[in-house]
């Protein structure tokens, strides 16, 4: 047990944001997402909805604000350039958190691309469509 740390937050998790340095790059994902086929560092919360998973994690987590943009969502399939619900979401959420950089749109290959390279991948439960995230961690300093 730790003082003051999410409790969505557990040891696996603690310990890939803790490895992660400048750069590296975490997706939290929704139910649909491939992520079993696709991560290098797989942690599964099934029962947690994406923006709370994001919340958790930002929690703890810098995100840079030296490479922008340094989140990315996924883009509406057909509308590239209308945020979905969930991309809108996640913009308030890294708005309160004091991160509120933009948040780059990408197509499906393109986003798929980018989780495949990022440190580690969070499968969450969320059902609802576009619930994907990915955030470029920062420095503390």
């Amino acid at each position: 047990m730790l003082k003051n740390i999410d409790p969505l937050l557990g040891p696996d998790l603690l310990h890939s944001l803790c490895a992660m340095g400048h750069g590296d790059a975490i997706a939290i994902v929704d139910a649909n997402f491939p992520a079993e086929a696709n991560a290098r560092r797989l942690h599964r919360a099934e029962g947690i909805g994406a923006t709370r998973m994001a919340e958790a994690i930002l929690s703890v987590m810098p995100v840079d604000d030296f490479a922008l943009p340094s989140a990315y969502c996924m883009a509406v399939e057909g509308d590239e350039s209308e945020p979905s619900a969930m991309a809108r979401a996640f913009a308030r959420l890294l708005a309160v958190s004091g991160h509120g950089h933009e948040i780059g749109l990408l197509d499906r290959d393109d986003f798929y691309d980018r989780a495949r390279r990022c440190f580690a991948i969070v499968a969450t439960g969320e059902m609802l469509l576009y619930g994907n995230l990915i955030l470029v961690k920062g420095v503390i300093g």
